[in-house]
């Protein structure tokens, strides 16, 4: 296997934060949604899930902010064209969805009485209590949750193919690097 070049360490770290926060926030925002309403537990996975997707939203603006500022290394020159084009679209396309669905869920919780909460602090509201306008946003959100799951399972996909078919290297990118084994003096 080629030893590509890798993503600085600061980029894979918020790569894999982002990763484990958008996992945690589709399992909790899956699950949520069944808790029986006007319960605690209900009360409780809700504001974890805003208060993860605040989080979220922090670490995505970083990351966006890291790479816009940092160029991507170079793919393998074996990559054709039409696959570089999909990889540079691809990831456009889930920075767009994760933006989206933080503000779709952040105008959610604006237009609710409870209103946006980070870990029980409240945060400012862009709305104020409006049922039907809540209930347009929730609708976006859980729309955008779902396209956006699928587009993950494409991104794990494609990034499976270069780990186990092609094995280019570029799997590796965007794996924490080790550090180096410390040296054994006599």
């Amino acid at each position: 296997m080629p030893s590509a070049p890798r993503h600085e360490r600061l980029i894979v770290a918020l790569h894999w934060l982002v990763a484990l926060s958008i996992v945690a926030l589709l399992g909790i925002g899956w699950y949520m949604v069944g808790v029986p309403q006007r319960t605690p537990a209900r009360g409780f996975y809700y504001n974890l899930h805003k208060s993860l997707g605040i989080l979220a939203a922090v670490l995505i603006v970083a990351l966006i902010a890291r790479r816009l500022t940092r160029r991507s290394p170079p793919l393998p020159d074996s990559m054709p064209g039409w696959e570089r084009k999909g990889a540079h679209l691809g990831h456009v396309v889930l920075y767009l969805f994760m933006v989206l669905s933080v503000i779709a869920g952040y105008l959610t919780s604006s237009f609710s009485r409870f209103g946006p909460k980070f870990f029980g602090i409240p945060l400012p509201h862009w709305g104020w209590d409006d049922v039907a306008l809540r209930e347009k946003f929730a609708a976006a959100h859980r729309i955008l949750a779902l396209v956006f799951a699928v587009l993950i399972a494409v991104h794990v996909a494609a990034a499976l193919k270069h780990l186990l078919v092609d094995r280019d290297g570029v799997f590796q990118r965007m794996l924490p690097r080790r550090s180096a084994a410390p040296s054994r003096r006599p």
